[in-house]
């Protein structure tokens, strides 16, 4: 296993977190934009985590909790960086997060479409539920 550090994401580090997801991540999101990485940041500091080495990113992870659900959302690691451990790392730190909150399942947002990602899910324990579906519905000037 590499030696990372893990740490959550400061505000200063927006331009790097969507620069990073834009080679490391799979699909992109109505909130890939620093309006929203910053949003994220500043409404839940301890959410958006990140993988370092030395001063590079090579991982996030986004472990929000609601008070009710455990989710994660943007999984990435950096393409070079991959098979070394640092996925892993980021969900054990997810999954600490969530369990001093009380939290008690977690539940993973993946594009159907992103095979590595549903293989990574799978190895780390996870399992598809076929019976939900997600519903979506734009707030704002993208509801138009």
């Amino acid at each position: 296993m590499v030696t990372i550090a893990i740490r959550a994401a400061e505000p200063e580090a927006v331009a790097e977190v969507l620069e990073f997801w834009r080679t490391a991540a799979e699909g992109t999101s109505v909130s890939d934009d620093p309006r929203g990485v910053r949003t994220l940041i500043e409404r839940d500091p301890g959410a958006l985590l990140l993988a370092f080495d030395g001063e590079r990113i090579v991982g996030s992870v986004i472990a929000g909790f609601d008070g009710w659900r455990c989710h994660l959302y943007r999984l990435a690691v950096a393409p070079d960086r991959r098979r070394e451990g640092i996925a892993s790392a980021l969900l054990e730190a997810a999954h600490q997060r969530f369990e001093s909150f009380g939290g008690r399942r977690v539940d993973a947002m993946v594009l159907e479409r992103n095979e590595t990602g549903r293989k990574a899910w799978a190895a780390a324990g996870y399992e598809r539920e076929d019976h939900w579906r997600r519903w979506i519905r734009p707030l704002g000037e993208r509801a138009a």
